[in-house]
Order: C-alpha cells, then sequence, then structure tokens
C-alpha cells in the first residue's frame, strides 16, 4: 500500500516549532510518512531532503514574516531540480493579503492560525498523490 510521503520544515531562522510538531504528528497518526527536518533550514536542504526522500508534499512552517522569499526561493529550487511535482502547502502568520501572490507562486495552500489539524490532513488527503 502506498502513502503519502511529507517533509515538514522550518525555514529560517524562527525558532518556535511546536505548531509544526503537532502537524507533523497529526499527518502521521493518519497514516501518512512524514520527514520532519527540524528548526533552522535552508530552502536548498529542504528540497534536497525531499528529492532524496521522494516526497509527494513540502508543508513549510513560517512564523518569522519570510515567507514570500523562503516559499519562492523553495519553489525555484524545486523548478530547478525537475521536481515541481512536489506539491507546497504551508502554514504560520502569513497576511491574508500575500495568499494571491504565493498561490501565483506556486503555494497550493496556506494554512494560518486557526486551522485544525483536521483540515490539514483532509486537505492533504485530497490534494497530494500518494507515491509507489
Amino acid at each position: 500500500m502506498s502513502r503519502i510521503r511529507v517533509v515538514i520544515a522550518k525555514p529560517g531562522l524562527d525558532g518556535h516549532d511546536r505548531g509544526v510538531k503537532i502537524v507533523a504528528r497529526a499527518l502521521r497518526d493518519a497514516g501518512m510518512e512524514v520527514v520532519y527536518t527540524g528548526l533552522h533550514q535552508t530552502p536548498e536542504q529542504i528540497v534536497r531532503t525531499a528529492i532524496q526522500e521522494d516526497a509527494a508534499a513540502i508543508g513549510l512552517s513560517i512564523l518569522s514574516g519570510a515567507h514570500m522569499t523562503l516559499f519562492a526561493k523553495v519553489i525555484e529550487l524545486l523548478k530547478e531540480n525537475d521536481a515541481d511535482d512536489i506539491t507546497v502547502f504551508g502554514g504560520g502568520i502569513i497576511p491574508e493579503a500575500d495568499m494571491p501572490e504565493l498561490e501565483a507562486m506556486g503555494v497550493a495552500r496556506v494554512f494560518t492560525p486557526g486551522a485544525t489539524t483536521q483540515e490539514i490532513v483532509e486537505w492533504v488527503r485530497s490534494a497530494v498523490p500518494a507515491r509507489v
């Protein structure tokens, strides 16, 4: 049976990881394979991990305000590595005004504070293909 494989990452200098660990655990408990990269990851490290792990998705947790730059760099690196079939989604403190630009650059979904783990699990299940 194939399972959805997701890399969950905390890019940049943000040091708060309680929420991302809760999301990672919820995805795992829902039967997905989850690789949590830990704090302070560079976009290069995140993309390398996703490719090495044959992940179907990358979930970024960004609370630092650097979301436009970090999402853009991850998407750019995925394209450069012919891995732009990997779905990119995220969550964190992201202003509503930035959502259209994030969507235009290829971010599939952004979850803001208040999103439930069930909502995230259901979206990943419906939007991300399992890899054999």
